[in-house]
């Protein structure tokens, strides 16, 4: 590594923190250090556990130093210590948060000077930070408690219905190619043959979104898969609030990938496949506006290998979560690349999702 690479290493470092930082600059440390929600951490619960995979990561891996807090790995482990339990621990204060910090940041500064940096590494941990910033932006929204002129959902031209892309059937190179920073989850790059389909042009509007309401859509039953319905039941799910009071020109935002499935049936579509997505997300208008769930579950790609840690990705393979893709107003362009995979459980609304419908195309040679 040159004395360049480290400098640019070390001012990404110092940017994306000076970003986390004023994100929750207004916040009052009783906000900091509460619980939002069971599905939520308190928000400086996210402060020491960025700091806490930085160590781990960048220090002691890495450079093979000794954690600087080894009392704090596991209260700070996402696997050891659930969302659901995070608000009744003894975590560190807000202000021993940002003690935590520095002191991890000046130890992250001297293994770069003396040991180098791996590119894969600390694109991770530097992308790890940026993730979490979206997920703290999705606590403050459950709270009211984002910044000035957030959330930043542009007007667009189609309602999400309306403008249609013909797909012609096809091979796709499914995955993220090779010479840049990538997950495990988008390798290895492979080729899938895909069927026509008409893909929209934009994702649905608050406006489209209200007419699925107004036409029974959280009360007819045959739109409904027979998980979702339950869990509409169970939970007397109505449509987001933000729908009828944001800009009805605006993409619908904290759709449930249940309610996202049930919409698409009400007008004839479906959900796109992330391969369908990828293949047009460079032709397509608004992404990166809501992140856009997709019909597939999340699994692994034929002869996935698990990289650098099982955890990241591995573990959440099989039918509960389904892949979302795009990015959303909240996530970094660093991080929201074609071939980046999201999930979640389909029953999620926190997160800054909308959708984007598919349909088969009638006539294969249209």
């Amino acid at each position: 590594m040159t004395v360049t690479e480290a400098a640019t290493l070390i001012e990404d470092l110092a940017a994306v923190r000076q970003r986390t930082l004023d994100l929750v600059s207004h916040l009052p440390v009783s906000d900091l250090e509460r619980q939002i929600a069971p599905i939520m951490s308190p928000l400086v619960w996210d402060l020491g556990h960025i700091a806490a995979y930085e160590d781990l990561w960048l220090v002691h891996r890495h450079a093979d130093q000794p954690l600087l807090r080894p009392d704090l790995a596991a209260l700070y482990d996402a696997f050891e210590t659930p969302r659901a339990v995070r608000g009744d621990l003894e975590i560190l204060d807000h202000a021993d948060a940002l003690v935590y910090m520095e002191a991890v940041r000046d130890r992250t500064i001297a293994a770069v000077e003396a040991h180098g940096t791996d590119p894969v590494i600390h694109e991770m941990v530097l992308q790890h930070e940026l993730q979490h910033t979206e997920t703290m932006r999705q606590a403050m929204a459950l709270a009211g408690l984002l910044p000035p002129g957030e959330p930043r959902l542009s007007p667009q031209r189609g309602d999400g219905t309306d403008r249609w892309l013909v797909v012609p059937a096809g091979t796709h190179a499914l995955g993220a190619p090779p010479g840049r920073f990538s997950y495990d989850n988008e390798r290895p790059r492979h080729a899938v043959d895909l069927d026509g389909f008409q893909i929209a042009q934009h994702p649905v509007t608050n406006a489209t979104w209200l007419r699925f309401v107004e036409g029974g859509g959280y009360v007819r039953r045959e739109w409904w898969s027979a998980e979702g319905w339950a869990w509409k039941e169970e939970y007397d799910i109505t449509h987001h609030a933000g729908v009828a009071t944001g800009p009805a020109d605006a993409p619908v935002c904290h759709v449930s990938w249940f309610e996202a499935d049930a919409m698409a049936r009400w007008c004839g579509a479906r959900l796109p496949t992330e391969a369908e997505w990828e293949k047009t997300a460079d032709r397509l208008d608004g992404v990166g506006h809501v992140w856009e769930w997709t019909a597939s579950p999340f699994r692994g790609y034929p002869a996935f290998a698990a990289h650098p840690y099982r955890e990241y990705s591995e573990v959440f393979f099989g039918d509960k979560h389904h892949v979302l893709r795009g990015g959303s107003w909240a996530t970094h362009r660093r991080v929201a690349t074609p071939t980046f995979r999201n999930w979640d459980l389909p029953e999620r609304r926190q997160i800054f999702a909308g959708v984007r419908l598919v349909r088969d195309l009638e006539d294969p040679t249209s």
